[in-house]
This record gives structure tokens, sequence and C-alpha cells, in this order.
């Protein structure tokens, strides 16, 4: 999640009572708003995913212990990938991703601008709880538009060279809708995807917007800098953005861990051999503590998830940041 700017200051640069009407060039930045926060969250989310493609790659098969990798530890499986299925194996189900993660990213932002707002006016809750409670509601908004792309991205994700189920996205969307169900197969495994999201967006908007807040409150100067488009608006430095969504989503994801690994079972379906087993939160949730435990079952790959905040949030921010201001957001 990247810095949302502190708002300028109220009539800051307004037009006074029979002033003349804007110009063209202001008012068309005003009516494509919308559109453009759309695609800047977009080709931050797209950025931010590339660059940590195969670390989800890698997660996908330990979380759903795929039978060529089950026992190795994230950074042999880094190294085995290669070996068995090219480097490209790496960025295996990438392209469904980047369809699943460009309107993911756009709506997240964009609802969470709108659901902050919707709080503080009709509910009238500020302070920190509205990013809470905004958070929340913005991640499980971007869940629901987006599922089928992510069910399909998993599909493919866990397909090892010389056993494929799919042959691309088009024949997943196909034998899924075909074999499982119809739309009904496209969304299996949503509830605990929802239940884990709403404490995952949540505590993650939450506390980067704490952190930059204290920040900003208590350092401006050392913290953060004058946005470039727009001089009455303070962000924060690219650095201390990295550090407080590294901090963020750590926190966010410790807590909400278990219910993405239950997740990633049940999407799998009936490419694992044990699917029956699987097909509710709570079912798969024992099977996994039952045969895995805590550690090697609900924490799998954890570690990976920890390795992967810095350079995912490094990339979001920064890219963010730059279509705000280049996009004239702030």
């Amino acid at each position: 999640m990247a810095a949302v700017a502190a708002p300028a200051a109220p009539g800051a640069g307004g037009a006074g009572a029979g002033s003349p009407s804007p110009p063209p060039a202001a008012s068309a930045r005003r009516d494509f708003y919308w559109l453009r926060s759309f695609v800047a969250g977009g080709i931050a989310g797209c950025c931010a995913k590339t660059t940590i493609a195969p670390l989800d790659r890698v997660k996908i098969l330990l979380q759903a212990h795929n039978h060529h990798y089950k026992h190795l530890g994230v950074f042999s499986t880094l190294c085995a990938v290669p070996k068995k299925e090219g480097y490209l194996g790496l960025y295996k189900g990438n392209g469904a991703m980047m369809i699943r993660i460009f309107p993911y990213g756009a709506i997240q932002f964009m609802s969470f601008d709108h659901y902050k707002k919707l709080i503080t006016t009709k509910l009238g809750i500020s302070g920190h709880v509205h990013r809470l409670m905004a958070g929340s509601m913005a991640g499980m908004t971007a869940v629901i538009c987006t599922y089928p792309l992510d069910m399909v991205r998993v599909r493919l994700a866990f397909q090892v060279k010389g056993e494929h189920t799919y042959t691309g996205i088009v024949h997943a969307f196909k034998t899924i809708y075909a074999k499982e169900g119809g739309f009904r197969g496209f969304y299996r495994g949503l509830m605990p995807t929802i239940i884990g999201m709403a404490p995952y967006a949540g505590v993650s908007f939450f506390t980067f917007g704490t952190l930059k807040s204290i920040g900003l409150s208590h350092a401006p100067t050392l913290l953060g800098r004058p946005s470039s488009d727009n001089p009455n608006v303070l962000v924060l430095k690219t650095h201390i953005n990295l550090l407080c969504g590294g901090i963020a989503g750590a926190i966010a994801q410790t807590i909400s861990y278990p219910l993405d690994v239950t997740r990633r079972r049940m999407q799998l379906g009936t490419v694992l051999p044990d699917s029956e087993k699987c097909l509710t939160m709570l079912k798969t949730l024992k099977y996994i503590y039952g045969h895995h435990g805590i550690r090697r079952g609900l924490y799998r790959g954890l570690s990976l998830n920890y390795i992967r905040c810095i350079p995912s949030q490094a990339v979001a921010f920064t890219t963010y940041e730059l279509m705000k201001q280049f996009l004239h957001l702030n």
C-alpha cells in the first residue's frame, strides 16, 4: 500500500466567489480523478507482484505440499524450480496474476479512500479506527471482484512441467467452469479468503496509516518531503515508505496467514488427492492442523512471506507514489 498524501489546506488554490472558472486542464484533472487513481493503483500492484512472482510461486508450491517439492524448504525450492522447469517456471501463473492484480490493486486503493470518507461522514468515526474499518472493507471488496482470476492463477502456478492440466488462462477458465459446478467453482475458498482479508487489509492499512501519521506529525522534515505535483502536500520519503510498509505487511501477514494457507488448499480443490477432506473452511483448517501441525501446516511458508514483504512494499510504495505525482493525484 502506498502512502496517501495529507490533504492540502482547505481552499488552497481554490477559486473565490465571482472568480473565473478553472481552466479546461484543471477541470479534466478533476473529472478523471477516479480513472487516474484506478490506473495508479493497478500499475503499482502489477510492478510489485512481478518483482516477487518467483517467491509467490514457491509459496503456493509449499503451502499445498506439491509432491515434487514437498520435502524442500524455501531457498532449496527456489533453486529446484529452475532446474526442473527452467527460469520461466518461477513466473508460471504470473500472466493470470497480472490480469487479476491490476483491477485488484486499483479497486482496493479506490475503495479504501471511498470507505474512509463514508465512515467519517456517515458514521462520524475518525482517528485511527476508520483506517482499520475502511481497510478491511476495501480488501474484501477487491477480493470478491477479482477472486476468479486468483483461482485461475493459483491453478496455473501449482502445475509442474510435464504434468499440465491447463494449457493457459482461457483453458483453465473453461475447464473449471465445465468440471467444477459452473461459476461456483471459481469461488471455492472464498470464505476463508474474505475472513482472512478483513484483518490483513485492515491491519495493514491501519498500521501503515498510523506510522505515517505519527511520522509526519512528529518529524515532518526528517521523514517527509513536499510532493512534486503539489508543494502543499507532504509525503513520506521513499525509504520511510519502505520501512512503514514492511512493518505493516509483516504484522498483517502473521495474523492472517493460517487462513491464507486454508484458502490455497481449497482453491486447488480437485488438483490435490485429499480434496474431499478440504471442502469447507473448518474441515480444511482441521485437516491441515491434524496432518501437519502449526509450524509445518498452518504457518508453512510464512518465512517466505516475510522475505516477500520488503521488495514488494518497496516497489508498490515507490511506483504508486510516482504515479500519483505523475497523474496529479495529490
